[in-house]
């Protein structure tokens, strides 16, 4: 594993945070107009298409299992910060939360998610008192340490490994692997002894999780070899379905074909921007204003 691509993954969480404070401490923004979509999930416009994530479960008794899955729902919904206030999306969660669960473990699952929104908010103030640190690593692991120690603030012991097992086992091999790498007095041959006995503990779950990217990687290089190939999509779409998942394969068509619509919208906005060349400052953005939504616009400087 990459040393810098994990640091890399581990110093996501403070860029979230940052994300969740300026939403969280700003007015709440208007919401934008509302739009008739036709795919299942439209409470806000960049989810058009997609299914809350979260597979939610209850026991024989109507208890609540309390596992990543619950995480999963709330950060999906979460996610729309921005687009919708806090508690708009707080309303939908619930709402979401009566439609999958009987009401005895719906109610514990909004408790929980109150808890979850007041540990967003600590988590705030708990990266501002953080000190910065020159080793990446030492300071990753301090942060997952102080993160784990103000759960024990929101959640039961049991509770916060539910939610929080998963992700938690994942970035502690993560940092031991980082570790491993940064430690000097080490020779080949007992770094690989060390990196070995930790892929030997990997449970099969976090197994597949830290394999997942790379298996991505590779089957999306297999594609351009077989598109370079003369292969065209039934044969990606096979490729694909039987290395992922019929829907994971269907989702990357999707993907491509809003590449492919992207691509060719640029290419005659770049054509017609060459011919405004020399009119008037206004036309090009009416240009603009004609071919692209106004986030669309956000991302035209890349091929101006």
């Amino acid at each position: 594993m990459n040393a810098n691509a994990t640091l890399l993954r581990l110093g996501v969480l403070a860029a979230a945070i940052g994300t969740l404070y300026i939403t969280l401490r700003t007015p709440d923004a208007a919401p934008p107009p509302a739009a008739k979509a036709p795919d299942y999930f439209a409470f806000v416009r960049s989810m058009e298409g997609t299914r809350p994530d979260g597979a939610l479960r209850q026991d024989g008794a109507d208890h609540l299992v309390v596992d990543e899955e619950l995480g999963h729902l709330f950060d999906y919904y979460l996610a729309g910060l921005g687009e919708k206030d806090l508690e708009a999306i707080r309303s939908e969660i619930e709402r979401e939360l009566d439609r999958r669960l009987a009401p005895a473990p719906a109610a514990q699952a909004k408790r929980l998610l109150a808890s979850y929104l007041d540990y967003k908010r600590a988590l705030v103030e708990l990266e501002r008192s953080l000190p910065p640190g020159a080793d990446l690593a030492h300071t990753a692991r301090a942060r997952l340490a102080a993160m784990q120690q103000l759960r024990l603030r929101y959640f039961s012991a049991q509770d916060s490994a539910g939610l929080f097992g998963a992700s938690d086992a994942y970035d502690d091999d993560a940092l031991a692997r980082v570790e491993i790498d940064a430690d000097r007095a080490l020779n080949p041959a007992q770094r690989k002894a060390k990196l070995a006995a930790l892929d030997a503990k990997l449970a099969p779950a976090l197994r597949e999780q830290r394999d997942a990217p790379t298996r991505v990687m590779r089957l999306e290089e297999s594609v351009q070899q077989l598109r370079s190939q003369g292969g065209g999509d039934n044969e990606v779409y096979r490729l694909r379905a039987s290395t992922l998942s019929p829907q994971a394969a269907a989702r990357l068509a999707d993907v491509d074909r809003e590449e492919a619509d992207w691509k060719q919208r640029i290419g005659a906005y770049n054509t017609e921007r060459a011919r405004l060349a020399n009119a008037a400052p206004d036309a090009l953005q009416q240009l603009r204003d004609a071919r692209f939504s106004p986030d669309e616009q956000k991302r035209l400087g890349a091929y101006e």
